[in-house]
């Protein structure tokens, strides 16, 4: 008998595992919905003022736990954004979000404003468009809720809203990095044949992809955005590195593929495609801060007992978010733990990008002239540390200093630069004086859907 040899055996086996984990983890979260349901049941009779049961101090602790078990057993799916008004210089202005691109792997989604209101109407249409690129690293877009509301009081907003892979047919192909930059130079080109002009905000994970993507356009004699924000992301990840840094670089990419890799089961349309599934990260995510999410649970579970229903409600708005996570495409994913934090090819100037008609290019971020830069860190940030998105300054040399800033935010953890009071009270206000900078003075002529009464 001919034996295999041993790296066959090995392969097989990992095929196996990947073929098979994710369907087990499938397999107890179906088991586990219909207990969470009655926990569900349970917590609501027990919590019931109205019935004898619901009169007594037992009885509340008891339905607190119950609907904490519920919490912790519950299947969490995509989130809506759920925006339906803002703002605008003290005026309501109504929202309606639609889809204008729609890519095998993303939806181009705009957030279009409706006034009947003369001068609000007119204001809307003067003002600033933006591309805001959300992360495509492990949760969804709306995790830029607040980002984008608040936005909406002075722009015209589209946001890149990624796809869950194991929603993707197996024939919409595989999903590249290159892929990722392709995308949004797509849609920088949408916005400009529509308005003439465009800025572009990146947060986290796509400041790369997305400084690749306009150095590109730059070195072909492209229009460019006229002005790009990064805020919090792994521009040059050498830099004060965090745990999620060190991961990257004290694995092999064959380490990667072996561990975190797997197949999606047959009941999705993906089934087959690799991926990294969203339930490993979201295990990531936990372990990175596990005695920060047990506390938040406890004090969780003592607002019920106690009747905090606002404290209460506010741990539900973020583990709803926190929780609901996607897949991403395993060759997206390999390839940016590789380029992004083991070889830092955009800082080395070693990165090669292949474009759709298939002619490979040279990512050269100094070919950038016509687009300002401004960067934004947290002081705390824990995901990008100090000096990784201001390493930008240092690479887009081609940018007059006079277009360039950079923001440290004093007391801002990650989340905190793109969400929360730090964001609206002292990013956001910067943010938006730096994009009325480099706005041209004279607007555009107004295109014919602009004539309706929308912006």
């Amino acid at each position: 008998m001919v034996k295999k040899p041993c790296y066959i055996v090995q392969c097989n086996i990992t095929e196996a595992i990947q073929q098979m984990l994710y369907t087990l983890y499938e397999a107890q979260r179906s088991l586990m919905e219909p207990f969470a349901e009655l926990a569900l049941v349970a917590s609501k009779v027990l919590g019931n003022s109205q019935t004898p049961f619901g009169q007594t101090s037992l009885a509340q602790r008891m339905a607190a736990g119950y609907d904490l078990m519920f919490r912790l057993g519950k299947d969490y799916e995509k989130p809506q954004f759920g925006i339906t008004t803002v703002e605008v210089d003290g005026v309501e202005v109504a929202i309606h979000e639609r889809i204008e691109i729609d890519k095998p792997f993303c939806e181009l989604r705009r957030f279009k404003r409706f006034s009947d209101d003369p001068p609000t109407l007119a204001t809307l249409k003067e003002q600033p468009v933006v591309l805001i690129v959300a992360p495509l690293s492990g949760h969804y877009a709306t995790l830029l809720r607040d980002t984008v509301k608040t936005m909406l009081s002075g722009h015209k907003v589209y946001i890149t809203d990624w796809k869950n892979a194991r929603l993707v047919p197996a024939q919409a192909g595989e999903f590249h990095l290159d892929d990722y930059i392709n995308y949004v130079q797509e849609f920088v080109r949408y916005l400009q044949g529509k308005y003439g002009n465009c800025h572009v905000m990146s947060v986290c994970q796509p400041t790369v992809p997305v400084l690749a993507a306009i150095s590109l356009m730059a070195s072909r004699g492209e229009t460019t955005p006229l002005s790009m924000t990064m805020m919090g992301g792994p521009i040059d990840a050498r830099r004060s590195p965090t745990a999620v840094n060190n991961l990257a670089t004290q694995h092999s990419i064959e380490w990667f593929e072996n561990n975190v890799i797997y197949r999606v089961p047959e009941k999705f349309p993906g089934a087959g495609r690799l991926v990294y599934p969203g339930f490993m990260q979201h295990s990531g995510f936990v372990a990175m801060n596990p005695d920060r999410h047990a506390k938040s649970h406890y004090d969780y579970f003592k607002d019920l007992v106690r009747g905090d229903d606002a404290s209460a409600e506010a741990h539900r708005k973020f583990y709803d978010e926190y929780n609901a996570v996607l897949d991403m495409d395993a060759h997206y994913y390999l390839e940016t733990i590789a380029t992004v934090f083991q070889k830092f090819s955009l800082v080395e100037g070693t990165w090669d990008v292949r474009s759709p008609e298939g002619e490979v290019e040279r990512v050269r971020p100094q070919d950038i002239k016509t687009t300002a830069l401004f960067t934004v860190e947290g002081e705390l940030d824990d995901i990008s540390g100090s000096g990784q998105t201001e390493a930008a300054q240092d690479i887009c040399t081609g940018i007059p200093k006079a277009d360039r800033m950079h923001y440290e935010v004093t007391g801002a953890g990650h989340y905190g630069i793109f969400s929360g009071r730090r964001w609206r009270e002292l990013v956001y206000p910067r943010v938006r004086d730096f994009i009325l900078a480099h706005q041209p003075k004279t607007a555009k002529a107004i295109a014919p859907e602009e004539k309706r009464q929308a912006a």
